[in-house]
């Protein structure tokens, strides 16, 4: 079973920062492409910033310089640190993987539940 895990969730002052983690487990992480998405209400889910297996990063414009993805192989975690935050990074902040399942080896797309952000000005 694939589990993606996001904490890190909070209410902040704009112009504070925050960190989120996602823990996966169930897919052969360092393989694996992973990314962050948002979603605010009312909106579709956007891409914020994602990460290959060999680092390549990409960053939505609306967050570039302020927001840096990056992952930890041994931990089995990617991070989004966001500082600089304001009103409209509010949303429910999504974890992605494409990666290929443990065992099965099947390469398919995981989501995790969502962790809350809100900025509030």
């Amino acid at each position: 079973q694939v589990q993606l895990v996001e904490s890190g969730g909070d209410m902040v002052q704009a112009g504070g920062s925050l960190r989120l983690s996602c823990a996966a487990s169930g897919i052969i992480f360092g393989t694996s492409d992973m990314g962050w998405y948002r979603q605010a209400p009312g909106k579709q889910r956007e891409l914020v910033a994602n990460i290959s297996s060999s680092y390549r990063r990409y960053y939505a414009d609306s967050v570039k310089g302020r927001f840096t993805i990056f992952r930890d192989n041994a931990k089995n975690t990617v991070y989004l640190q966001m500082n600089s935050l304001k009103p409209e990074d509010t949303a429910v902040y999504y974890c992605n993987a494409d990666g290929v399942r443990q065992w099965v080896g099947t390469r398919d797309t995981y989501w995790g539940q969502g962790t809350q952000v809100t900025v509030s000005s």
